[in-house]
């Protein structure tokens, strides 16, 4: 006669408060971004501590310094497209393919700072945001969900950026740049992915932490560094560098199982 283990047993109770609680922190932090006032596009968000051209390229270096995503995420779009299984594999091509476009997006943008350029930025990096949260997703809970939730995540990105345009008010769109970061600490540390080198991830969210960091000190560490590079350009260096740890996450994972000696 077969035993479960009392583990066995407990696992799925274990696994539905862990995304009960999951679920508490998402809707949680919806409502406290809706609890705040509207928040307003910054009119000096447009000026850059470096506006110097280069061979007819105006703010030449925010510009340049986009192109390392366009690479990247040529590299992820390749890899996603190759004989290789990656799951969910929509949700990473899709991610991919908006951080390739980021770069030219936000080359656009720094070519002429405006609020109508900014949005051929932002538009690419909601879109990024809710195909990385789901891809994730998909690793830590089920491939199924991450397949449920791709459209009307990206949706939601591409609808962040549109209610910005239309009313003026930055919080929807700020949830869905912070969301995923948010969400990723209590996802790591609550459930098990399916997949090996999740540090990867780890460090790609370093990354981006600390390009947020260098694009809140643009000025500064553009003075510090006797004019060489400025806070926003190392923000956009610092978040490809995160884009590409992402990149050798899918290529090198494996399924936990099969890593298993």
């Amino acid at each position: 006669m077969r035993h479960d283990r009392p583990g066995s047993v407990l696992a799925p109770l274990a696994r539905s408060w862990r995304c009960g609680l999951l679920l508490l922190i998402a809707i949680g932090s919806m409502a406290l971004v809706w609890s705040l006032p509207p928040i307003a596009q910054d009119p000096n968000y447009h000026l850059f501590a470096d506006r110097r051209g280069l061979f007819g390229i105006p703010n030449a270096f925010n510009v340049l310094s986009n192109l390392p995503f366009a690479a990247v995420g040529s590299c992820g779009i390749r890899l996603c497209l190759g004989p290789r299984i990656i799951t969910p594999r929509a949700a990473w091509l899709l991610f991919f393919s908006a951080a390739a476009l980021v770069g030219i997006g936000s080359a656009v943008y720094h070519w002429q700072p405006a609020d109508p350029t900014l949005a051929w930025d932002r538009l690419p990096m909601a879109i990024g945001f809710m195909c990385l949260l789901t891809a994730i997703l998909g690793d830590y809970l089920s491939p199924r969900l991450a397949t449920l939730l791709l459209v009307p995540a990206i949706l939601l990105g591409g609808f962040s950026v549109l209610y910005w345009q239309l009313s003026g008010d930055l919080r929807l769109y700020a949830w869905v740049q912070f969301f995923p970061l948010v969400m990723l600490p209590p996802l790591m540390l609550l459930l098990r992915g399916r997949h090996t080198h999740s540090w990867l991830l780890a460090a790609a969210c370093a990354c981006y932490l600390a390009a947020k960091c260098a694009e809140l000190y643009d000025r500064e560490l553009f003075a510090w560094s006797r004019e060489i590079i400025s806070g926003h350009s190392l923000k956009h260096l610092l978040a490809a560098t995160g884009l590409y740890a992402l990149v050798l996450m899918v290529k090198q994972r494996k399924p936990r199982d099969a890593a298993q000696p």
